[in-house]
């Protein structure tokens, strides 16, 4: 008597099983938040990768090509990584920032490829009020030091993908509206905290903050180019030496991914101070984003600078 429904419970049993475990193979393949379901999205480096994580939000897994703490100008990829670029769905770069970047770009020929180069507006020395430059001419690539720059950046980068995405779209241009009010904000924070800065002379390094300089009123004298590893000749020493000198400036800054040898040896001979600028290239610090390490070197440039009244 009892065997009948023993089977019976066992047949229910494993229709039931079998119910579960299809249910579960359709629902993990329309799952949005089913990895499969994300855009794989490749920054080159580290400010590319703020934005991209930004802009993304829950949709998309953002890998950055340049490791933390390396000179994105340096890098070099991996046969790993240049497979890598072919076969993301969105590659996010800067042409001519990192010239691996753009080799693997042009030997794999992604299908989605975002160069923010046309929508930053690179120029050639922005050099805010016109300073003497190490005269290279070349494009500088450092748009990001300037916040409205990279919003721009950020709306370029919800279009595209937009393009691979299309079911996200609206979340993607929200995040973009969302990202250039954060980046608004720090720009007024810019613009209120170096007021009383204007014309002021920043001598640093090498000339990663043109941008910057021409957005908030400032004069960059840089000790060396826009290549960071280039060395400064003799007669680019004297020319800075005579502006530290006739402008009365207080600091020489230096950078987080240089050696500051050069600076430092420059500012003990002239008696002047020397502080940290991050021009943001590479991150070094996991616990500060971008937003947090443009507000310290908003502190830096006002204890530095020779401001009127600036704190």
């Amino acid at each position: 008597m009892n065997r009948p429904r023993t089977r019976s419970h066992a047949l229910a049993a494993g229709a039931t099983l079998l119910a579960l475990v299809a249910t579960a193979a359709c629902s993990a393949g329309t799952d949005p938040g089913d990895a499969d379901d994300t855009v794989d999205v490749l920054a080159s480096f580290y400010p590319l990768e703020y934005v991209a994580r930004q802009v993304g939000g829950e949709h998309v897994s953002v890998s950055n090509l340049t490791p933390p703490a390396a000179e994105p100008h340096d890098l070099e990829l991996s046969p790993a990584q240049v497979r890598e670029v072919g076969d993301a769905d969105v590659v996010v770069h800067l042409s001519g920032m990192t010239p691996a970047t753009d080799d693997a770009i042009a030997s794999r020929q992604p299908e989605h490829v975002v160069d923010t180069a046309e929508a930053a507006g690179l120029e050639s020395g922005p050099n805010g009020s016109g300073a003497p430059t190490s005269g290279s001419g070349a494009l500088d690539p450092h748009f990001w030091l300037d916040p409205t720059r990279l919003a721009t950046v950020g709306h370029q980068v919800a279009d595209e993908l937009a393009e691979v995405d299309p079911d996200h779209a609206d979340d993607y241009a929200a995040n973009a509206d969302a990202l250039e009010a954060e980046l608004e904000t720090l720009d007024q924070e810019y613009a209120d905290g170096l007021a009383a800065c204007a014309g002021a002379t920043l001598v640093v390094s090498h000339e990663a903050f043109g941008y910057l300089a021409e957005r908030y009123d400032l004069v960059q004298v840089g000790i060396s180019g826009i290549d960071p590893e280039a060395e400064p000749s003799p007669a680019r020493l004297r020319e800075v030496r005579a502006v530290v000198e006739d402008r009365g400036v207080e600091t020489l800054f230096f950078e987080v991914l240089v050696s500051p040898k050069v600076t430092q040896t420059l500012a003990d001979d002239l008696g002047v101070a020397t502080a940290m600028l991050d021009p943001i290239e590479g991150r070094t610090d996991e616990g500060a984003d971008y937003l947090d390490v443009m507000r310290a070197n908003l502190d830096a440039l006002r204890t530095g600078l020779a401001c009127d009244g600036a704190a």
